[in-house]
């Protein structure tokens, strides 16, 4: 089975995670500098089948856009340019990041390491996907 893979969009950086190819479990994959994110794909896509993409859909607390909603829609454009037979999914990513700061700390890492913001984004998706296999399933 082909993978399913979860983007975090952000204007610096963006996490990256995804299933096995049983796509039973979500994986952190890596937070890399949203600059390199299209290389990092196409790389990725060469070496993995993907036939899902995730994209985190940021709103407000009333269901709302929120601020950097345009920002995505943006990318969101240019990925289908570029992987026009991929298939997009939007998710909700309210309170992702704050789940992952949690995660963080009921896993104990230390001060230092929860103020690794690369981590919480990779969580972050890694929240997403995880809650997406779950409403998914049969």
């Amino acid at each position: 089975m082909p993978r399913i893979l979860s983007i975090d969009y952000g204007q610096k950086r963006t996490g990256i995670a995804v299933t096995d190819e049983m796509q039973i479990i979500a994986s952190g994959l890596t937070t890399i500098p949203t600059n390199d994110l299209i290389n990092f794909l196409k790389d990725y896509f060469s070496k993995e089948k993907v036939e899902t993409v995730l994209i985190g859909e940021p709103k407000q607390m009333n269901g709302q856009p929120s601020e950097s909603a345009s920002i995505i829609k943006g990318f969101v454009t240019h990925f289908s340019n570029i992987f026009p037979d991929m298939k997009v999914v939007r998710v909700d990513e309210r309170f992702t990041s704050k789940m992952a700061f949690q995660t963080m700390i009921d896993s104990g890492l230390s001060k230092k390491q929860r103020q690794n913001k690369g981590l919480i984004d990779e969580i972050s998706a890694t929240i997403m996907l995880q809650d997406y296999l779950s409403s998914n399933r049969f």
